[in-house]
Order: C-alpha cells, then structure tokens, then sequence
C-alpha cells in the first residue's frame, strides 16, 4: 500500500505541501507516499503545459501503473484531477481534502464559479492563470491562517501560474464513482467555502469534519494521518 497525494491549483512542489504528514505517516503507520507532479503548474516538461487537467490525469494515471495499491488523496483541484483520471485497479481508497467530487461535464471553473467569495485569479495573458492581488501575509491569512509566519511565507514562495485549461476543461469522467472515499471538511477553511465543501462531500463514502484551515496536512498532520490509518486498516 502506498499514497498518492494530489496537490491543489495554482501551487507547485507537491511534496513540500504534504512532507509533514508525510513523515509521521512513515513513523506511525510504515506507509509510503509521494506527491505527484501537475503538469498544469509547470512542475514537468514546458510542452505539458498547456495540456491542463488532461495531462494532470495522464499524470495520476501514470502514478498508479507504478503500484499494486493506493490510497489517493485530493487536496482542492486535486478532486478534479481524480475525477478525470477516471477508474483505476490500483486506487484502494480516496480521500479528499477541501475538495471535490465534479460530476461528469463540470469544470474546475464552474464549480469554484459558485463560490460567494471566490479567490481572486487573474489572466495572465499567456494561457495561464495566476492569483491575484495577494501576497505572502495576505496568502497565509487566507489559505493557511492556523500556520506560523514562516510556514505562510515558505507557502507563498510555491505559489506558481497555472494553465487555464486546468480550470477551463470540463471533466469527461467521473474516477470518484464505484470507489470508497472519505470527504474531510475543514470547518475553518477560508478559501472553499465549508458549503461548498459539504455539497461535495455528499457524494463521499463517509464524511469527517476538522477544526482547521484550507491545508490541515500541513498544519495538522497528525489528524491527517489519523485518517489515512482508518482508510489502510480496511484494506
């Protein structure tokens, strides 16, 4: 068994975001994990690009070829890339984080599209989007508000442009269905909204709801891997 973790949108350095739960499920649990690459945020080839969500499921597919058993997690957008990735032998388990579970021919754009207080992106004018109007303090208040200064500034240096077909492209699968899944809420979380969070978390297997921000693997690792534990032992 090992985990596959999906980061969100317009960030790059998977591994980073998840190392801290990462290690203590290593030391708690022997599980092995890794993040994957999102072509979208540039963190592969240049050519892959502008391949957005469609290359970002190649990508996952890919991940899972390479083992026998996964437990996958999406954080934010990484739902999307899941759900496009479609049905796959090796995938055990998923958990989401904040996240979503799109139904077929829904867009990362449209979902986030019904948001009240919508994160600020802009166009970038090159087939990428990038956020808009934030930096390092306003960034940690936002999205990781339950985090020390240091961590929000290392945070901010990941934030990356992202191609617009990540958010543009509608989903032609749906990889969450037929599987079981635990929805974590994050009940603090101030960049998706907790109903935004709780329409997606209907169609989960079973639903958990923590008191923390946008990135509780980072700020609260130990409940993350609490839950990867219960998700391993049914396997």
């Amino acid at each position: 068994m090992e985990l596959i973790f999906v980061h969100g949108a317009l960030v790059r350095d998977g591994q980073w975001w998840w190392q801290r739960s990462a290690d203590l499920l290593r030391e708690r649990t022997g599980i092995r994990s890794r993040a994957l690459a999102l072509p979208s945020c540039g963190e592969t080839t240049p050519e892959q690009v502008a391949g957005g969500l469609i290359a970002d499921a190649a990508a996952l597919r890919r991940e899972l070829d390479d083992v026998d058993s996964a437990i996958v997690v999406g954080h934010s957008y990484g739902g999307t890339v899941i759900a496009e990735a479609g049905a796959h032998p090796a995938v055990a388990h998923l958990l989401y984080v904040s996240s979503y579970l799109p139904q077929i021919g829904q867009s990362q754009g449209a979902i986030m599209s019904g948001e009240s207080n919508p994160v600020s992106i802009a166009v970038n004018g090159d087939g990428t989007l990038g956020v808009s109007g934030y930096d390092a303090t306003s960034f940690g208040a936002r999205f990781l508000q339950d985090a020390d200064a240091d961590t929000q500034h290392q945070a901010w240096d990941r934030v990356t442009a992202q191609a617009a077909r990540a958010f543009m492209t509608p989903t032609s699968t749906a990889g969450w269905q037929g599987v079981d899944s635990t929805y974590i809420v994050c009940g603090q979380d101030r960049s998706t909204s907790v109903e935004l969070q709780r329409l997606h978390a209907e169609r989960a297997t079973r639903v958990v709801e923590l008191p923390t921000g946008h990135h509780p693997f980072i700020t609260r690792p130990d409940l993350i891997v609490e839950q990867v534990r219960a998700l391993a032992q049914k396997s």
